[in-house]
């Protein structure tokens, strides 16, 4: 790509990880002529992308998977084990929450300090500085150390500073998950902002809702490989198939069994909107067990879309043997991904005996003309009296 400005062919990354500890002076004396054995742990694994400038580009995989590692290897703050990167531009990095930062500095004192590590010059982190504190809303506090600052304060500050580094590509880490809920509308609403700019973005997160909304293209990373890359309708739809039907359920009295979405009497991924669904529990033997189920529908950004529970249908609590327990339903919903939270509390609704998240997935054949979250009946009346 003539237009890249960002570039990685063939990269790999391994860490050596001793097998013994040593992380006292005697224990190293002790041991100084001993022979070091190591394993190698491989985080990423023959990546090869390219990202074009001004693209707002999405990171997505789970934790562990190596997405950080390779933010850290595009902010030279890693060196890869082999292969190669290419940046045609300056970089300002906002990744693990305190980088940049003295806590035993004032705030005022760690914006020119980490402005400064940004390549900004003090005249211009002057000029700037009413702006960064008034967008972190700080300003009573920017005179204390920031050892007394909360995760999320120091969220605000770094952030703030970053965006105003005027440097080519902008890398993000998830680290903004820490930020409360007013200052990630915030930081949303700057990154349409970015997106009428120049400014190339990468940006690594688990929220699949960001990735349609701002991202041009995703890449999706599962195992240190890479699964998928391209748009962000089909990057959402790998992580979302990846990420559910794989996720851990928490149980204590292992009742259920398994959890899954039908249709027309077949396992089905995708099913139509207005005609019955089914969600198949399957349960072991119960002696002495009554409880009730609640069920809650999310959709792929994670908005509450349906709950219900069958004590508010006034349905006796379950005493089961090897029984299956089936909720229909008629899916009124917008096309996209959604999944299906399982939990059984006591008879009394006050103990959790299992909790299954998100048990099961299913996604929406529904038209791909229609925004939002609910499938409504709807026509146009156009009047030209």
């Amino acid at each position: 790509m003539n237009d890249a400005i960002i570039s990685v062919k063939n990269l790999n990354k391994t860490f050596k990880v001793p097998h013994e500890k040593q992380d006292t002076l005697k224990s190293r004396a002790v041991n100084i002529f001993s022979k070091k054995s190591y394993s190698k742990n491989a985080i990423l694994k023959d990546i090869n992308f390219d990202i074009k400038r001004g693209e707002f580009f999405g990171i997505v995989g789970k934790n562990g998977c190596g997405k950080s590692t390779l933010l850290k290897i595009i902010a030279n703050i890693y060196q890869p084990t082999s292969g190669s990167l290419s940046v045609n531009g300056t970089i300002a990095p906002f990744l693990e929450l305190g980088v940049g930062f003295n806590p035993e500095l004032t705030g005022r004192e760690n914006v020119f300090l980490s402005g400064i590590i940004l390549g900004m010059s003090r005249k211009k982190i002057e000029s700037l500085y009413d702006e960064i504190v008034d967008f972190a809303e700080l300003r009573e506090f920017m005179d204390q150390k920031l050892k007394n600052y909360s995760s999320g304060m120091q969220v605000r500050l770094a952030f703030s500073i970053a965006v105003r580094a005027e440097s080519d590509v902008l890398l993000i880490d998830e680290v903004l998950a820490v930020g409360d809920a007013a200052f990630q509308k915030k930081c949303f609403d700057y990154f349409q902002k970015i997106k009428e700019s120049d400014t190339t973005v990468c940006f690594v997160t688990h929220d699949m809702g960001s990735v349609l909304q701002f991202c041009d293209r995703a890449l999706f990373i599962d195992k240190g490989e890479i699964a998928g890359i391209g748009k962000p309708e089909k990057i959402s739809e790998l992580y979302q198939l990846e990420n559910l039907t794989t996720s851990k359920n928490v149980s204590k009295n292992n009742i259920v069994k398994s959890i899954a979405v039908f249709q027309e009497n077949k396992k089905e991924d995708y099913i139509l909107p207005n005609e019955f669904a089914e969600l198949r529990i399957d349960t072991k033997i119960i002696k002495n067990k009554k409880f009730n189920i609640g069920i809650q529908i999310f959709n792929e950004k994670n908005i509450y879309c349906f709950g219900t529970n069958t004590r508010s249908a006034n349905i006796d609590p379950f005493n089961l043997e090897n029984g299956k327990i089936i909720f229909k339903f008629k899916p009124q919903l917008a096309r996209g991904n959604y999944y299906i939270n399982v939990t059984l509390v006591s008879k009394d609704n006050i103990e959790i005996l299992e909790q299954h998240q998100q048990a099961a997935t299913f996604r929406m054949k529904a038209d791909t003309k229609v925004e939002g979250v609910v499938l409504l009946d709807h026509k146009w009346i156009i009047d030209k009296a």
